[in-house]
């Protein structure tokens, strides 16, 4: 059996400041030991924003650096998105940065095209799913989450990662999706929104929360509060439930095409 230990991070997020949020972050992280894992939400260091050529970072950028650091420093992973550019092209990255100092990277594949993402941004055309301390963890940001074939479990994974800009108009859609990907795919799922008004004026009330592979939370954060859940996770829950109620054997067959 392995455990993860998974710590989600709902914040207000400081509009287009780097540096502020990158401390806070730093903050938050340090004086809240113990986890494995700490998940940020969507676009961390700056607010979901289509300012690209005001926000972007490359690799050796301040805001990779400095994950790279808190994340050797807690011994813990981090989990969060933000903007890359790479080869003058722009992408919502998923980052997964590991005490080793590995960052594994998922570009966003459904970009936001009602708020102008499908513009200024590159979507990704990968899944990618990756192995952490014995879990298989599948890697999505925000509007993701609305694609069921794209979060379809065909790798085993155990978990799902949805890391979110989600404001309070959308709110309810938010709360059911992550507990239907995680009743369909037989996962845990973890989901990560921030709270707050963004530079857009648009309002977020949060919803982060843990959710077991039968769709039941395991930890919910409160609405409209800087608050950061904790909950451990176990493979032999998921083993365990799968092998008595088998629904990922009949699954259908399929091919993502484009």
């Amino acid at each position: 059996m392995s455990k993860l230990k998974v710590s989600v991070l709902q914040t207000d997020i400081i509009w287009e400041n780097a540096e502020e949020n990158l401390k806070n972050y730093n903050k938050l992280i340090l004086q809240n030991p113990g986890s494995d894992l700490y998940v940020l939400p969507e676009m961390f260091n700056s607010g979901f924003t289509n300012n690209v050529y005001g926000c972007a970072e490359d690799d050796n950028g301040k805001s990779l650096t400095t994950l790279s650091e808190i994340s050797r420093i807690s011994g813990a992973a981090i989990a969060t998105s933000l903007i890359l550019k790479e080869n003058d092209l722009f992408y919502n990255v998923f980052v997964f940065v590991k005490p080793d100092g590995r960052i594994i990277k998922y570009n966003k594949r459904h970009l936001f095209k009602l708020g102008g993402e499908g513009k200024m941004f590159t979507k990704g055309s990968e899944r990618v799913v990756f192995e952490f301390r014995g879990f298989k963890i599948l890697f999505q940001v925000c509007y993701d989450l609305r694609f069921p074939v794209w979060s379809r479990n065909t790798e085993g994974y155990d978990l799902m990662i949805n890391v979110a800009s989600w404001p309070i108009e959308r709110r309810k859609m938010f709360d059911i999706l992550l507990r239907a990907r995680a009743i369909e795919n037989l996962c845990y799922v973890v989901g990560c929104n921030r709270i707050g008004i963004d530079g857009n004026n648009l309002f977020y009330t949060g919803g982060s929360c843990i959710i077991d592979p039968k769709g039941e939370y395991i930890a919910l954060a409160n609405d409209e509060q800087e608050e950061i859940i904790t909950a451990t996770l176990d493979t032999d829950t998921i083993q365990e439930y799968r092998k008595s109620f088998p629904a990922l054997d009949d699954k259908d067959d399929f091919n993502i095409l484009v």
